[in-house]
Parts: structure tokens; sequence; C-alpha cells
């Protein structure tokens, strides 16, 4: 058995879907479990419909979300095998949206959902009518959380009982298996999601319940690159590396894999495939257990838009763990997610994504007892296998505010001069 997942960019539109049933066709005779994301900028719509209060503006935007996944539903000729699907997607969001939504988390998970119910659905009904034996599953019959509605962690015994209960039976009927990415279900049959990009981790779980000869993680780049592309010209295809240092790179923040995906995999030996949906037959990148071929090329990871906060202790005494146990304990209370943080005497700086906080309630958190100043428009450069020629092309132009360096990892933050 294998696990494809395919990305919202991968069923954007109805030649994107169609390409997914011409890449299933590679695998004749193979059983598949297909983890299918949101399509296109679904989730991101679905997000704004939640925080408007607006009946009008939601009208327009429930139109918007539905009017893109018709278009894609009559390119594909399926009116009459959705129509069903459609419309009990449409209540579903009727009846989420009139709840009262203030600081309700179980209404988030239930109304982002739908999204891959929608794309799960389409390309089932699309391989039915392209005679593909293939089979619909609720992810959520599966996949069991604990009670906390977003982020939620795994009940792992549970989830492989339903695993085991559910999928062989399924495989017995068709050898392909549709499913969602993303979400799954608490104790109290409520809806729950596993965090944005949580698709990854979707198939890892499929992959470590059902044993999986290996999941492939299809994407617009070529395999797993040493840079972004948007950020990086003359990016390198990393062919092979450890399960260890794709971990690393995704803490650090790599994008292609979502960190809490590598765990499973690794605890059974699976390999994890990042291939190209463009091109298909491309040999991609494997990530096994193999850590022979990790430091042959440097890889950056850059992170803009970040914000450094010093916080110091008022009455001038030293930063001892006590303090540090406060601080931790505020940054906790209002969900503050540090990527950098560095303390000496009398000083402990961390560096946050600006886009990610509040100012004024990290100002709040610690006016009281702390004096807290901040520096603006950083960008953080995370280099794995770093040598000198890689920092100083990455430095050049730049004022170094903060560093941290180990022997793989180096950490930089940085101010450009200009500003």
């Amino acid at each position: 058995m294998k696990v494809f997942k395919f990305g919202g960019a991968s069923v954007k539109d109805a030649n994107a879907v169609r390409n997914v049933c011409d890449i299933l066709s590679l695998y004749k005779n193979e059983k598949i479990i297909v983890v299918v994301s949101a399509m296109g900028k679904t989730t991101n719509l679905l997000e704004k419909i939640i925080e408007t209060k607006n009946n009008l503006e939601f009208e327009e935007l429930k139109k918007q979300l539905f009017s893109f996944h018709q278009k894609i539903i009559c390119d594909l000729n399926l009116q009459k095998e959705t129509f069903s699907m459609i419309e009990k997607a449409t209540n579903k969001l009727k009846l989420s949206y009139k709840i009262d939504k203030k600081n309700n988390q179980a209404i988030y998970s239930a109304i982002v959902s739908i999204g891959e119910y929608l794309s799960s659905n389409i390309l089932s009904c699309y391989l039915k009518k392209q005679n593909i034996k293939a089979s619909w599953c609720d992810a959520k019959s599966i996949i069991t959380t604990t009670e906390k509605h977003i982020d939620s962690s795994i009940i792992w015994p549970l989830t492989q009982q339903k695993f085991n209960d559910i999928v062989p039976p399924l495989f017995k009927k068709n050898s392909i298996l549709v499913t969602q990415g993303f979400i799954g279900k608490n104790k109290l049959e409520e809806t729950t999601t596993l965090g944005r990009e949580g698709s990854d981790f979707s198939a890892a779980i499929f992959a470590y319940c059902g044993n999986a000869d290996g999941v492939y993680i299809w994407k617009d780049v070529p395999g797993m690159l040493n840079a972004d592309p948007k950020f990086f010209q003359n990016t390198i295809k990393l062919d092979q590396i450890s399960y260890r240092e794709a971990l690393e790179l995704s803490y650090y923040g790599a994008s292609v894999i979502h960190p809490k995906t590598i765990k499973p995999l690794h605890n059974k030996g699976i390999p994890l495939y990042v291939k190209s949906f463009l091109e298909p037959k491309s040999k991609g990148t494997i990530i096994n257990s193999s850590k022979d071929k990790d430091r042959l090329v440097p890889s950056f990871i850059f992170k803009h838009d970040q914000i450094l906060f010093s916080i110091k202790p008022k009455d001038f005494s030293f930063l001892v763990e006590e303090n540090l146990s406060d601080i931790f304990a505020r940054l906790s209370k209002i969900n503050a997610k540090i990527n950098v943080m560095q303390n000496s005497a009398l000083s402990f700086s961390i560096l946050l994504d600006r886009r990610k906080i509040n100012l004024n309630e990290i100002l709040s958190a610690f006016r009281e007892d702390y004096v807290i100043r901040y520096n603006e428009g950083l960008e953080l450069v995370t280099i794995r296998n770093h040598d000198q020629k890689t920092i100083d092309f990455v430095t050049k132009g730049k004022r170094n505010i903060l560093e941290q360096k180990t022997r793989n990892t180096i950490r930089i933050v940085l101010k450009d001069l200009k500003q």
C-alpha cells in the first residue's frame, strides 16, 4: 500500500484534477490511499467566512466558494454525481455560521473542513467516472484526536483500531481510497483540525496505521529544494536526505513538509517521497534513514517580517530561572510562538513573526514588571550545513543583529542596511 498526498495547488481546477487521475494511472494494480487538501485557496476563503459578522458579506463569500467548485464540477461534467454533496455542504456552512463564533474553535474546524469534504468528493466522483475503482472515505471516521479543536493531537490506539476496522474492507472493493487531509474527530464526535498544512501529517498517520510502502507528497516543485524558489535563485534539489535532516529543516520553517509528518514515518521506517505533479515520472526527493547525503548541499530558510523583543526586569536583577519561567508563562498565555531566543545576564531576547502576533498584547503582557523594547522589519536566515561562503552571501548589505551558530546550523537575524 502507498499513500499519496495532493495539496491545494494539485487540485486547483479541472485540469489539475485530471492530472491527478493521470498520475494514479501510472500506479496500476497498487493499493493507494489518496489524501487530498482543499482546492486552491479554499481554506483561506473559508477562514474569511468565519471572520465575517456581516450577513451580506457572508452570502457573497459563500457564493464565491460554491461558484469556484461548481465551475470545476461542470468542467469535469460531474453535475449529477455531486449535486447532493454540494447541497449538504451548503447546509452545513449555513448551520455552522449561525452559531455564535466568538472564540469558538469548534466552529472554525467545522467550517474549514468543508473544503476537504468538497475536494475529496469531487476527486472521488471523477475517478469513478474514469472507470478507476475508487472509494470515498471520511477521515473523521478514522483519525481520532484529543478534544482540542485546532492543532489537535492524535489518539493513536483508537486511530489504529478504526483504521483496521474500516480500510481493509474498502480495499477489498476498490484499489483507490480517497480521503481528506487536515481533519479528524474527537470523542465528542466534533470535527477537529491538525493545523494549517496538516494534510502531510494526515498522510503520515494513514501510512503508519497501514504500514505503507511509502508516502508520496505531490508538489509543484521537482522535489525538496535547498531554498524557497520564491526568494532564492539557482535552487538545488536535494535528491536524498535523512528523517533527521528533514525534521530539522521543517522545524526551522521549510515549507515543503509539515513538521509533525516525519516522526510516525521514522518510527516505522516508511520512506517519504517529494515529487512533482507537473513531472510525475521525475525522481524527486527521497527521505529515509540514510544520513549519507545530508551535508552535501547547504539549505537556506528565510523568514521575513520578524520582530525582536528585548525583555529586562525593572529592578535590574539578574535573569534567573524564576524570571525565565515567568516570561515563558506569559508568552504561552498569549500563544506567542518563538522563532529564536537568547539571554544575557540582564536581558532576554525573543524573535517572533510579526504577522502572527498582536503587538499591543505582547507589550501589555510585560510592561508592568519588565522593560520591553522591540526592533521591527527584520529577517531571520537559517542555514543548515553552512560554510563561510554561504554566510557571506546571505549577510551582504545587511547588519547582523543576533547570531546563533552550531556545527551544522547558523541562525542570523538581519536588518537591511537601506532601512
